[in-house]
């Protein structure tokens, strides 16, 4: 059995090393790198599959350990899918401008527009969103933000939507003058 201090550094690497397995696919992705991140996703891979395989005496850190797990496996997911796509000449879900709307509205470009009930179950069109409002950002020079965070946004827009008694919520991303918008808005049936 491991120790807490031995658990806690092997937490900490796991979170740093994610972090920069993320960071690395995004690069390879957008194509500043010339190969998969092999090395720091089997380093990522080995410390999931030893604590999975461990006990974890905390609670606490148990639940650390599976939020970092389960970030991991849907980031797995997400960049194995890329990989199959680019593979296979389709476009990735990482592609700039993948399923862009461009009509004009109101002086601006409307990029892409997409409608959710449940985004668990719609993680497509939550990646065609993200992937069109973080190429709008990149080129108008803003800050991309990570997949997780805006996947998280989605889910709390929708579910305090809902709560108000809209079934369907709507996200549009639109530019104006070169700004980014990125608005959201129920739908009651």
């Amino acid at each position: 059995m491991a120790d807490s201090h031995q658990i806690e550094r092997d937490l900490q690497t796991l979170a740093a090393e994610l972090r920069r397995l993320e960071a690395e696919y995004n690069m390879y992705f957008a194509g500043r790198l010339p190969r998969p991140p092999w090395e720091t996703r089997n380093r990522v891979e080995s410390i999931v599959k030893y604590w999975d395989t461990n006990h974890i005496e905390t609670s606490a850190e148990r639940f650390r350990f599976s939020t970092l797990q389960s970030r991991f496996i849907s980031f797995r997911e997400l960049w194995d899918k890329g990989m199959r796509a680019r593979e296979e000449g389709r476009p990735s879900p990482f592609a700039h401008g993948t399923s862009q709307v461009d009509r004009s509205e109101e002086g601006g470009r409307v990029v892409h527009e997409a409608a959710f009930s449940n985004p668990r179950s719609e993680m497509d069109k939550v990646e065609d969103l993200y992937q069109s409002l973080m190429s709008a950002r990149r080129d108008a020079g803003q800050e991309v933000v990570p997949f997780h965070r805006f996947a998280n946004f989605v889910r709390d827009q929708v579910k305090q939507y809902k709560e108000s008694g809209d079934d369907d919520v709507a996200f549009r991303v639109a530019v104006k003058d070169g700004q980014v918008s990125f608005t959201v808005r129920g739908g009651k049936r």
